[in-house]
């Protein structure tokens, strides 16, 4: 017998194996048992459960996925967006002392309780928005102990708020300033101390790196890539949001999960993720707050079959978002992304681009729990409002965590 039955519902299971848009299932049913799914189908043929809600006809989707985000750290960069607004200049606001290192500075001087303080403030408004897992990356630290105690907080502030929670260890982010004689010293120090302790420690489950022509080359990430391995840890790239650096046939080359941002990324670039199986993850909030034209290609990931994750990228300088309909809006209206690509980007795809195809991302028997219950006509909607403010009911594990 089922622990829950949600039935009179229309489920967007997003699962490819079942045909048809959004893989619908009309008067359909998902059932629940435990943790996991154990039964989606028709209505007709779901088995007898201990509870049963009556959805009445709206849609069931997977919960989403945020597969990428900064939102641990301290302070905020409203006061450099006011200035940039009145003409300052990134440049006039770096020499200032803005910037990421504003962020930096501000980070290592928050306690720990402070960042999970504000860490659980942003996380709740994403899981009000319909997102049960979230990727939080560090890099506002820059040193040992400050990178850990944003992965610390990372944790914390995920368990407090019911959500799961991958972390991962971006050190390579910027040059903190104590090292900006000696970069090589930073990344023997990201290598060969940092990356061992968080994978001893079990911080992290993947390493970053901001592959760009204003953070590290290649010999840089290499670097880093290698020392992930050699302690078991995945690794993600951001590569050509800037520029064509071929970071993205590197990160392909060590069998990344991801690839993130791709607005500069080539034809042979793309070649290489579909052929690794690496996602390509689509950052449009960033894309909106830099003001930027050149856009990734969306007609080269189709034409390779490359899986295209959509995230917030919730962080304090360019992407200050707290919407995740709201960045499936932007990569349709901004990416030209259709509404199935943007909630397949949010669920299934943004399972890839974390490690967890087996776990969620589609309502199909045997993977979490994780149900978001919309009070819409038709899954479309999600990226036609623009930043719908969130499901009804969002169930993760089968417990219900948000009802509104």
């Amino acid at each position: 017998m089922l622990d829950l039955l949600l039935t009179d519902a229309r489920v967007a299971t997003m699962d490819p194996a079942v045909a048809g848009p959004f893989g619908a299932i009309e008067a359909g049913a998902v059932g629940v048992r435990g943790a996991r799914i154990a039964y989606v189908g028709p209505a007709a043929s779901a088995p007898p459960a201990k509870h049963v809600e009556f959805l009445g006809g709206r849609w069931a989707t997977p919960a989403l996925i945020d597969c990428h985000t900064h939102l641990v750290f301290a302070g905020n960069r409203a006061a450099e967006f006011d200035a940039r607004q009145n003409g300052a200049t990134y440049e006039e606001i770096a020499r200032a002392g803005g910037g990421i290192l504003s962020t930096v500075r501000a980070t290592r001087a928050a306690s720990l309780e402070d960042l999970v303080e504000s860490a659980i403030a942003r996380l709740e408004a994403l899981r009000r928005g319909g997102v049960a897992t979230v990727e939080i990356k560090s890099g506002y630290g820059l040193t040992s102990g400050d990178e850990e105690k944003m992965l610390i907080a990372a944790g914390e502030a995920a368990r407090a708020v019911r959500m799961r929670v991958k972390r991962t260890l971006l050190a390579l982010h910027a040059l903190p300033p104590e090292y900006k004689s000696d970069r090589d010293a930073y990344v023997r120090l990201v290598c060969e101390d940092m990356i061992p302790r968080v994978a001893r420690a079990g911080l992290a489950d993947a390493v970053d790196v901001f592959c760009e022509s204003v953070g590290f080359a290649h010999e840089e990430t290499r670097a880093a890539f290698d020392a992930a391995a050699k302690h078991g840890l995945n690794v993600k790239l951001h590569a050509e949001q800037l520029s064509d650096m071929k970071g993205a046939t590197l990160a392909a080359s060590y069998g990344a999960l991801s690839a993130d941002h791709l607005e500069y990324i080539d034809e042979a670039g793309v070649a290489a993720l579909a052929k690794a199986k690496t996602a390509a993850v689509l950052l449009p909030g960033a894309f909106y707050a830099l003001k930027e034209t050149t856009k990734p290609p969306v007609a080269l990931f189709r034409k390779y079959g490359v899986a295209m994750a959509l995230a917030t990228d919730l962080n304090p300088g360019t992407s200050p978002m707290l919407s995740p309909t709201l960045a499936m809006s932007m990569g349709a209206t901004l990416f030209g992304m259709t509404p199935e690509e943007c909630l397949a980007g949010m669920t299934r795809h943004a399972a890839r681009a974390l490690g967890l195809v087996r776990e969620c991302g589609v309502l199909k028997a045997g993977l979490a729990a994780d149900i978001a219950v919309w009070p819409v006509d038709h899954p479309a909607e999600l990226s036609y409002w623009i930043g719908h403010p969130g499901p009804d009911i969002l169930y993760i594990a089968g417990a219900a965590v948000e009802e509104h």
